[in-house]
């Protein structure tokens, strides 16, 4: 999944595609590599390898700025052609808009960043060891279109209950705050069939009261949970997982790549809808 690596350094690049201009910045890890490949269209690609490493190529447009100096807002349209080297990618990729809500407390900068809720609309590619969801009733992994609406701060009510947290991964304690959860972070998502290994239009219309997801000038999905800005781009492709099932069980991890692993995208373009 999508990380932020401030002790990496990004190196940015402005891009104009008859939109909005894009700070991009490259993160790499254990051998993946972003490439420009000309005018608004990069190479991102990881190395085969075994498990235990992770494996990561990304381009974001946020690093080093707390979330609420992110660049985007609704109403907003996304548009990118992208092509991936298989249909079954060991871990996970994609793109789209979010709030980089994971992490511990850490330095942004000068800035102290803490953990939120997540706030995303994005096209998501997650092998079958991932479960995305907190919904029962949702896909949560394979060819996703997915959108998370969250508050932009804590609620009290979450905070007052962190001791329980560390019992996460006892599995009784682990469902029930799963549940709970729910009341905080609304989803939508939906699947796709389709061979990515293809070139595709995709494309998100953001909106103040709802998304809209299509593939090749057709609607996927179209959702009133609509995530919370302000938002940033993220590009990546990697090599992990993570699971968080209906059981209580918790996973997370890194997987073996048998082959190189890559995505494509050109054409991307950002502009206020």
């Amino acid at each position: 999944m999508p990380h932020d690596y401030t002790s990496l350094q990004p190196r940015g690049e402005k891009t104009y595609n008859g939109g909005m201009p894009v700070n991009l910045m490259e993160h790499v890890q254990e051998g993946g590599r972003v490439q420009r490949d000309g005018e608004s269209a990069w190479h991102l690609e990881i190395p085969e390898g075994n498990a235990g490493r992770y494996r990561l190529a990304q381009l974001d447009d946020y690093t080093g700025l707390v979330r609420s100096a992110f660049p985007w807002i609704a109403p907003l349209k996304l548009r990118l052609t992208a092509r991936a080297s298989s249909r079954a990618i060991p871990g996970t990729w994609g793109f789209g808009l979010w709030n980089d809500p994971f992490g511990t407390v850490f330095l942004r900068g000068s800035n102290l960043v803490f953990p939120a809720f997540p706030n995303a609309a994005w096209f998501f590619f997650a092998s079958p060891n991932n479960y995305l969801s907190l919904c029962d009733d949702l896909p949560a992994n394979g060819q996703l279109v997915a959108t998370f609406q969250s508050p932009s701060k804590m609620p009290v009510g979450f905070l007052l209950k962190s001791p329980l947290y560390s019992l996460a991964f006892y599995r009784p304690i682990a469902r029930k705050l799963r549940r709970w959860l729910r009341q905080y972070i609304r989803q939508d998502a939906g699947r796709m069939d389709f061979d990515p290994t293809y070139w595709h239009e995709y494309q998100i219309e953001w909106r103040l009261d709802r998304v809209v997801f299509m593939l090749q000038g057709q609607v996927l999905l179209e959702t009133e949970i609509a995530p919370r800005g302000p938002l940033g781009l993220v590009i990546w492709v990697d090599n992990q997982y993570a699971g968080w099932f209906p059981d209580g069980r918790i996973g997370f991890g890194t997987l073996p790549n048998g082959d190189v692993s890559w995505l494509q995208i050109k054409q991307l373009d950002l502009t206020p809808a």
